[in-house]
């Protein structure tokens, strides 16, 4: 069973297997005792056969209520069948059962379905239960060369065994992991097409803006012409230039993107640029904490960046401090630190955090909110990823969002 089947459908296997064989297990002794005429103890085969009905019956129920279950209930059901099958065995003629092979299926599928250490143990006790078997024989059975003959079917069995248990095991983690690989390959696919479409969307919606600047400072210059010194006129002039700024910045990040042109930047450089954005944009707006603690880094701590770097970083402080004024406070808490080799930047807000839904879909996909769809935290995680930056997003245990950005820094 591949690990993409959950252990829920796992244990539901496994009981409609245990059914199947409770069927087969009866007729065949019906056949035996009927058909072949020969005296098996009925009483202690229909108990195994009962306890083994009543056990499968009541996980059945257990787990069809909608409890999980877990490698340790895997493991339990599987040594239970262990347990069962070697008594059925024991009550017909133990290890010269011609049937004791099967206590192999158990290890089997431990080896596809638990961790090495329960296979090991699964494949331990089936082992042993084969031991017992041949250790309880009756002396009357080892006449003549049968005691060198049920000795190689034990070394038989053990050998097998020990192959389904390591063979089967490694093929199956090998699956599981393949499985695990691709599974997380279209995962990262989907989520850089859609970042592919978000780039798509902005470089139409900024050519599309061009020309409609280019008209109103067409215009802004006429007026200015007209009335020179007019306050007005000067503040539209600075905000034209702003996006105008803004525009060329796009254009060039967009390039640098495409050429993937990366740079080392130090982390103080970094750190002068999200200052100057909270002093410019968000001058009344207080930060806390160790407001960026630079002595900490060192002079010459520095990460590979590109050009969209800055931008992620400040989409994410631009976010916290929107979260804050929503919560009506006017705080937020930055904190940076060196933790092996890596550097993180903490940014914490005072607002009402992440919602539990939201956390698990958060920067992976657009989530839909009362400031937006989180395009921000999309784009800010996909371009640290591509600089190979970790962004962490959880709940302050006081209260508010915080967000951990860590990316490695450059060996010097």
């Amino acid at each position: 069973m591949p690990l993409f089947f959950k252990r829920f459908s796992q244990v539901h296997t496994i009981i409609a297997l245990r059914s199947v064989a409770i069927v087969i297990q009866f007729f065949l002794i019906l056949f035996v005792n009927i058909g072949l005429q020969y005296q098996l103890p009925w009483l202690p085969l229909m108990t195994v056969i009962g306890t083994e009905i009543i056990f499968t019956l009541a996980s059945y129920f257990y787990y069809h209520s909608g409890r999980e279950a877990d490698k340790y209930s895997l493991f339990g059901q599987i040594c239970a069948d262990i347990a069962f099958l070697a008594l059925l065995l024991y009550f017909t003629g133990g290890a010269t059962n011609a049937f004791v092979s099967l206590l192999l299926i158990p290890i089997a599928i431990a080896a596809v379905t638990l961790t090495s250490t329960m296979l090991s143990l699964v494949a331990f006790f089936a082992i042993a239960s084969y031991s017992v078997l041949l250790w309880l024989l009756p002396m009357h059975v080892m006449h003549g060369n049968m005691e060198g003959h049920f000795i190689g079917m034990w070394i038989n069995f053990l050998f097998s065994a020990i192959v389904v248990a390591t063979i089967v095991g490694k093929m199956a983690r090998s699956i599981n992991q393949r499985e695990l690989a691709i599974s997380a390959f279209r995962e990262e696919q989907l989520k850089q097409e859609k970042v592919i479409a978000l780039g798509v969307a902005s470089a139409q919606v900024t050519h599309q803006l061009a020309t409609p600047m280019a008209t109103v400072q067409l215009l802004a210059d006429e007026l200015e012409e007209d009335f020179p010194d007019n306050p007005v006129i000067e503040d539209m002039q600075q905000q034209l230039a702003r996006c105008r700024e803004s525009l060329d910045s796009f254009r060039q990040m967009v390039f640098d993107i495409k050429e993937q042109a990366t740079e080392e930047v130090l982390c103080d450089d970094i750190l002068d640029q999200i200052e100057d954005n909270l002093n410019i944009n968000y001058p009344d707006i207080k930060v806390l904490g160790r407001e960026l603690d630079k002595e900490e880094l060192g002079a010459r701590a520095r990460v590979v960046a590109d050009a969209s770097l800055i931008p992620a970083i400040l989409n994410l402080v631009n976010n916290g401090i929107r979260a804050t004024k929503a919560n009506n406070k006017r705080e937020i808490e930055l904190t940076n630190r060196v933790i092996d080799k890596h550097w993180q930047l903490e940014i914490r807000d005072f607002g009402h955090g992440f919602a539990m839904s939201e956390l698990a879909e958060l920067g992976v996909k657009p989530v839909a909110s009362e400031q937006g769809l989180g395009m921000a935290v999309l784009l800010s995680h996909a371009s640290l990823e591509r600089l190979g930056g970790k962004l962490k997003l959880t709940n302050h245990s006081q209260g508010g969002a915080l967000v951990t950005l860590t990316m490695p820094l450059v060996d010097s």
